[in-house]
């Protein structure tokens, strides 16, 4: 189920939990709580960096062989009666969202629509308004106005779609590829299998792992989005799952796993690009992925499955990402493929990058 930006950042990420969790998020989103689906505003670059209590000790570096490699990958998604992407282009998706068509901003589609403008005003919900830090966008209803909250279903798992002030309706239907072979991994183990899923957001992916089998750990910076997912696991009839829900620091919840001596068969971590968490813990994705990065490989059990990292809304190629997940996996065997997710559009067949990925694979 995956945030504030500033008007070139995604309300995803920017407004989803920060270092604690999305999207997707540390975002100070009034709908999605505290500062996360989607995130708090980006800071200046003049704004200090709060002084961490105690220097947290450095992680060993990893040596060994590098691990294979795959690349580019890219994973797509189909249009499906859950979700489509009908048309783009323009700087704007439409976009169908189990009974509602919507249409939302969109910068990356440069391109010219497909479909006629008909097509395009006959919706149920518009997305409109400033999409800044301190997320003042609005949806316009041209219909009959629509309540906060709608039923939504992602693989037969129902969950509640919103309408947020930063655009985001609850879920990023791109990351599906990623849920279906976190899925099909968990199934095959024949084994207990711990999750953990960072910057959790509305909990989508953590009960696609609940559904599976597993025993899920959540974690987000956004209380709202806690409570947003705590919804979606009820309305999905999966409350006798075993899922611990964790309002925190994505960075300091890790490493304090790594202390304990917690560990993970998966770990799946969406950060945001900025972001905050819920004590005011300042994430910058360029400065604290490497860290966050190989604190995720620390926590993983003996016989891991796989680590999923996400990034949107980065001026990076998915390269940078795939350097360093290969570094951080050194010596781990196994195989790291990245490249990116897409939407594949219903009206003339285009492809949409959402964001960009990176993973390792045991096997």
């Amino acid at each position: 189920m995956k945030p504030p930006r500033g008007k070139n950042r995604d309300p995803k990420k920017a407004a989803r939990f920060a270092t604690g969790g999305p999207a997707r998020d540390t975002h100070s989103n009034p709908l999605i709580g505290g500062v996360n689906p989607t995130r708090e505003p980006r800071l200046a670059p003049s704004d200090p960096r709060p002084t961490p209590p105690e220097q947290s000790a450095p992680l060993p570096k990893p040596t060994g062989p590098l691990p294979a490699e795959t690349l580019p990958l890219i994973l797509e998604v189909a249009p499906s009666k859950d979700y489509a992407l009908i048309d783009s282009g323009d700087g704007e998706k439409l976009e169908q969202y189990g009974p509602y068509r919507i249409v939302r901003p969109e910068g990356q589609a440069i391109w010219s629509r497909a479909l006629s403008e008909r097509e395009w005003t006959d919706v149920d919900a518009i997305f409109t308004g400033d999409t800044d830090e301190e997320g003042l966008g609005r949806w316009r209803f041209p219909g009959d106005p629509l309540g906060e909250t709608w039923p939504m279903a992602h693989d037969g798992i129902p969950y509640l779609g919103r309408f947020t002030s930063f655009r985001h309706v609850g879920v990023f239907p791109e990351q599906g590829p990623h849920w279906s072979h976190m899925e099909r991994l968990i199934r095959e183990a024949k084994r207990p299998v711990k999750v953990l899923n960072l910057f959790g957001y509305t909990g989508l992916a953590s009960l696609v792992a609940a559904r599976a089998g597993a025993e899920v750990t959540h974690v987000d910076a956004s209380k709202k989005a806690i409570g947003w997912a705590r919804e979606n696991q009820e309305m999905a009839g999966l409350s006798d799952k075993p899922i611990r829900w964790i309002c925190e620091d994505a960075m300091k919840f890790a490493e304090r796993e790594e202390r304990r001596g917690s560990r993970y068969d998966i770990v799946l971590f969406d950060p945001p690009a900025y972001g905050r968490g819920p004590k005011g813990e300042v994430w910058q994705l360029f400065e604290d992925l490497p860290r966050l990065t190989a604190l995720c490989r620390a926590i993983l059990t003996p016989q891991p499955l796989t680590v999923v990292l996400t990034a949107y809304s980065i001026r990076a190629s998915f390269f940078a990402i795939h350097a360093l997940m290969r570094d951080a996996f050194a010596g781990m065997g196994g195989r790291v493929e990245s490249g990116e997710l897409i939407i594949r559009e219903q009206s003339a067949g285009r492809a949409l990058s959402t964001s960009l990925f990176s993973r390792w694979v045991a096997q």
